[in-house]
């Protein structure tokens, strides 16, 4: 996705009072519901000046404390680094001459910044005593053109499996979101993949490479996916599929909750119906049984349930899917997915009634509904869309990523 920054503010001036609000008193004391407050400023920031800059005097402030395993911190770096704020640049600094370089979450914000202030003290962090950390320190310099990725390889094969889980979430996920790696990290990603027995987090590994030009990911897909064991052969066809998925269209294989979950950069146990809705924006017609399974009920009592319907009343004519996301948008009674249904109407194409609709969320109690209200505001005449994994996951589940 990686927004810039708007030069304009589009966010209203009550929101914007609002968020300052919550970022003081999450300052003071660490909110239950932290991760959401983060993702939501997070997804909000590439549309106010006056919001980075209260992020990133709230950034100073945890850096200067030292909080780099808090999630509001991982949010605010990463999305200042991301719309390219140059306020926070010092304060990322900072981070990085700490012990630990400030941890994963800093060295994925100096991943996605331009800024040549993070140059030097990345160049030291690249001499940490802990392996990952001088591993993901040497990535954050590929990823700025900084590295040829020659020492990320020689130190690949020193990550232990904990931290390889720590990386793929908290270091290469988000790139997967960012413009495409230098090739040169093509063989360190292929170390990490030999390793790797989780089907969704080598995929992680193998997207990396192959957006900066490596087809050894694929090669591998493609040979596992027609001489491996029988069972394994349709999750590899999807991911040789999702390798190509601009230029291919997906297999002939009926996705089941096993399979997509299995195909998740999260952990199997979760369940994580993500890759679905990955085959469901290609269109892919062998996608449709599952989506219906999960919109059965057109009361969408769940999130996974909207967002199939999302897909079935754009892509498959069924208008009774959007009628129902229609009256989820306007329910107080279904608070927390009022302002999810109403990105989805935004996504079905229908735009006006979405803005009306979105103008009215932002009244509510419940800071992800607001979000969406003003995301559908903000959006307004870009055609890309509105409700895509990085946002979902932001504003309304709350992850850092």
């Amino acid at each position: 996705m990686g927004l810039r920054a708007d030069r304009g503010d589009r966010l209203k001036a009550a929101l914007t009072d609002r968020l300052e609000a919550d970022l003081k008193a999450a300052l003071r004391r660490k909110p239950p519901h932290e991760g959401r407050l983060g993702g939501v400023i997070r997804a909000l920031l590439p549309y106010s000046p006056r919001l980075r800059a209260a992020a990133s005097e709230a950034l100073t402030v945890l850096v200067r404390r030292g909080s780099f395993k808090r999630p509001l911190y991982a949010a605010l770096g990463r999305g200042l680094a991301e719309v390219g704020e140059s306020s926070a640049l010092a304060a990322l600094r900072d981070a990085l001459g700490s012990e630990e370089a400030g941890g994963l979450c800093t060295l994925s914000a100096a991943s996605l910044s331009r800024g040549e202030l993070l140059s030097e003290p990345l160049a030291r962090a690249v001499m940490n005593r802990h392996p990952h950390l001088a591993f993901a320190a040497e990535v954050a310099r590929v990823a700025r053109g900084e590295s040829s990725g020659d020492l990320v390889a020689s130190v690949a094969p020193k990550i232990k499996e904990s931290h390889r889980i720590d990386l793929c979430a908290e270091l290469f996920v988000p790139l997967l979101w960012a413009p495409p790696m230098p090739a040169g990290i093509g063989p360190a990603l292929g170390v990490l993949r030999d390793a790797e027995r989780h089907l969704g987090r080598w995929l992680v590994f193998g997207a990396i490479a192959a957006r900066g030009g490596d087809r050894a990911p694929l090669d591998d897909a493609r040979q596992r996916a027609s001489a491996g064991p029988s069972s394994a052969r349709s999750a590899w066809a999807m991911v040789a599929w999702a390798l190509t998925e601009d230029v291919e269209r997906p297999p002939d294989v009926r996705p089941t909750l096993e399979l997509v979950a299995r195909l998740s950069d999260r952990p199997s146990a979760d369940r994580d119906p993500t890759f679905l809705y990955r085959l469901a924006a290609a269109r892919a017609t062998n996608a449709r049984p599952m989506l219906e399974t999960l919109a059965k009920s057109q009361t969408l009592t769940s999130e996974s349930a909207v967002r199939a319907a999302l897909y079935l009343a754009r892509d498959h004519g069924r208008d009774d899917m959007t009628e129902a996301l229609r009256k989820i948008a306007g329910n107080p009674r279904r608070e927390a997915l009022r302002g999810l249904a109403t990105a989805a109407l935004y996504d079905v194409g229908e735009r006006g009634e979405a803005a009306a609709l979105g103008e009215r969320l932002l009244a509510s109690k419940q800071l992800a509904t607001v979000a969406w209200g003003a995301l559908v505001h903000a959006h307004g005449g870009d055609t890309a869309p509105l409700l895509d994994e990085p946002r979902f996951r932001r504003v309304q589940l709350g992850w850092p990523e």
